[in-house]
Order: structure tokens, then C-alpha cells, then sequence
């Protein structure tokens, strides 16, 4: 958003601003904004932003609104967050929701080793059945090329990641969660905050490198009292890095060798799903409705414009043009 249209609207007078840090502080140092008047403030994801850095704005932004009431919002209170709440939170009232990082007994948490020319038959094997599976990759790159592959296999599939705008991954999520599509290929920025509640697989290409992330895609499951599984789909001899994380996590799981054909595989994914049934496809201009000559016509015409013609009158001389 261009800053001008900003400050104009600004200078109209708002009662709620919604900012990113950084562009609250370019404003701030410009003096255009001024936060001493400000009567409370609201920092959601405070641990999201502390990964990406910005717990040092943050402070300041914070410090800049003097004692005014503020709530913040975080999914763990790790040691950052901790030390905004000691800093700005004068013995806060501390409400507390069961979320990712409690125990979930209808999550499992399952590692598959496999060796890498394998991975490919058993990851499709997967995603074969009828119940919903939410697949994380690192990269957006990763997503529109897995994306496009299930697809050619006859494998409902949509996307979600950081270079699609919003009405694009809104549209995606929809179809994902009414079912249209049983797997949502991510990316974890894109996915933070993703809540359907009948998803049975989180199938993890690609592994985080954070324990808490881990988490969060582990809570994209077991909701509203179902049941879910967690695959972390490793290659032979390089556990090393998901024992890390599980441990981190404090989660335990059950590690197993997989082939293409194992019967833990098909216990996981289920029985196949039949192919999606299409209601609508482009024939172009087949015509299958019965409709007279005339109609028909008229219809050409108006889709392709009506020919030029040159009419003949009849004269003494013969035919004239």
C-alpha cells in the first residue's frame, strides 16, 4: 500500500489502526504517527514475530504507547515473548487455551524411512485415499511443481503458498475444506493459522527446522475430537535431524521402514478413493441441446459477428451491385 494513501487516511482520523512493525516505525520516524495517545494495543502472533525478528520493533513500538492497556497474543511463550510480557505486563491476567504445544492423544506421530527411489510410490500411496491430508514443503517452488504433479495423476490436489494473493488461497482453502480437493500441498508461512477440522494426514516432505513449526503442523490434525496422524517421510540412515525435533517437541513416535506394497502404508492412507466425479467440462462448441436452425444461427451470429454480405438488386440492365 502506497504510504501517501496511508498518511491520508491518517490525517482523516482513525480509532484502529492495523500495522506491520516495520512500516509503523517508518511512520513513527517520520513523524507522521504519533502513539502517545493511544489508549490500548495488540500484539498477535508475538511469537511469530519474534522468529522473524522483529521482537526489537516490537519493544519499541510498545514503549512508544506509555501506559496504555496492552494484550498480547502468542502460541508459546518462549524466552523472547517472556521478556515483552515481564517488560510491558504489569501483573497481566494470563488466559490459557489447550493448544499445539499440549500432548494431543489422537495425534500419531509416525516416521516412515524409506529408501529415496522409493519415496515418490510411497508418498502417492499416501495421498490415494478418501480422507483429506495437508502436505508441508519447504518452498513454493516445491508446492506448485507437487501440486501440479497429483493433479496429472488424478489426484484432487490444491496449493497454498506465499506467492498466491489472497483471493487465491482462500478460494484453494475452500475447496480443500468443502472437499473438493482431498490434499492441500503448503508452505508453513502460508498454512500458519490453517483450521479444518476433518484432516486424517499432515505428511511432512520436507522437515522443519524448528521444533515449534513442527508442532503447528502437527495441530492441523486431531481436532474437534477426531483423530489424526503425523508422516515425517525420512530417507535411510537420516533420522538424526526428526529424533532433534521430536525431542525438542517432547513428542514420541513410532519409527518403521517402509517399502512401496507395506501394509502400513495402506493401514494409513485407506482404501483408495474412487476417481472425483466432474460436473462441468468445456466442449467447446459441440452443441448437444436440441434447438431449431434459425436459433441456432442466431446464436453463431451473436458469438462470432454475422458475415458481411453483398446483396444483388434487379434492374433493367440485369443484376446490379
Amino acid at each position: 500500500v502506497p504510504q501517501s494513501k496511508q498518511e491520508r487516511a491518517l490525517n482523516r482520523g482513525v480509532d484502529i489502526a492495523i500495522a506491520t512493525p516495520g512500516r509503523l516505525e517508518d511512520l513513527m520516524e517520520q513523524g507522521v504517527v504519533d502513539l502517545s495517545e493511544v489508549e490500548r494495543v495488540v500484539i498477535d502472533e508475538a511469537d511469530h514475530m519474534a522468529e522473524l525478528g522483529f521482537i526489537e520493533p516490537v519493544t519499541r513500538i510498545l514503549t512508544a504507547t506509555g501506559e496504555s492497556q496492552k494484550l498480547l497474543f502468542s502460541a508459546t511463550l518462549d524466552k523472547q515473548v517472556a521478556s515483552l510480557v515481564k517488560k510491558f505486563l504489569t501483573d497481566p491476567f494470563v488466559y490459557e487455551v489447550p493448544g499445539e504445544t499440549e500432548q494431543n492423544l489422537d495425534i500419531e506421530h509416525r516416521v516412515l524411512i524409506t529408501e529415496p527411489r522409493y519415496r515418490s510410490r510411497v508418498f502417492h500411496r499416501l495421498v490415494q485415499g478418501s480422507g483429506k491430508s495437508i502436505v508441508f514443503v519447504r518452498t513454493k517452488q516445491t508446492a506448485e511443481a507437487l501440486a501440479q504433479s497429483l493433479n496429472d495423476a488424478g489426484i484432487p490436489t490444491a496449493r497454498l503458498h506465499g506467492d498466491l494473493n489472497q483471493s487465491q488461497r482462500t478460494r484453494n482453502l475452500a475447496r480443500f475444506s468443502e472437499g473438493f480437493t482431498r490434499v492441500l500441498i503448503a508452505t508453513d508461512v502460508a498454512a500458519r493459522g490453517i483450521h479444518v477440522d476433518d484432516v486424517k494426514l499432515v505428511i511432512q516432505i520436507d522437515l522443519p527446522e524448528e521444533y515449534k513449526t513442527y508442532l503447528h503442523r502437527a495441530g492441523r490434525t486431531g481436532r474437534a475430537g477426531r483423530s489424526g496422524t503425523v508422516v515425517s517421510i525420512v530417507p535411510l540412515g537420516r533420522t538424526r535431524k526428526i529424533e532433534g525435533l521430536l525431542d525438542r517437541a517432547d513428542r514420541e513416535a513410532i519409527y518403521t521402514k517402509v517399502e512401496p506394497g507395506d501394509a502400513l502404508i495402506e493401514e494409513l492412507a485407506g482404501p483408495i478413493a474412487p476417481p472425483p466425479v466432474v460436473d462441468f467440462l468445456d466442449f467447446g462448441d459441440s452443441r448437444f441441446e436440441s434447438m431449431n436452425k434459425d436459433r441456432a444461427k442466431s446464436q453463431i451470429r451473436a458469438k462470432h459477428g454475422a458475415p458481411q454480405r453483398n446483396y444483388a438488386s434487379k434492374g433493367r440492365g440485369g443484376y446490379r451491385r
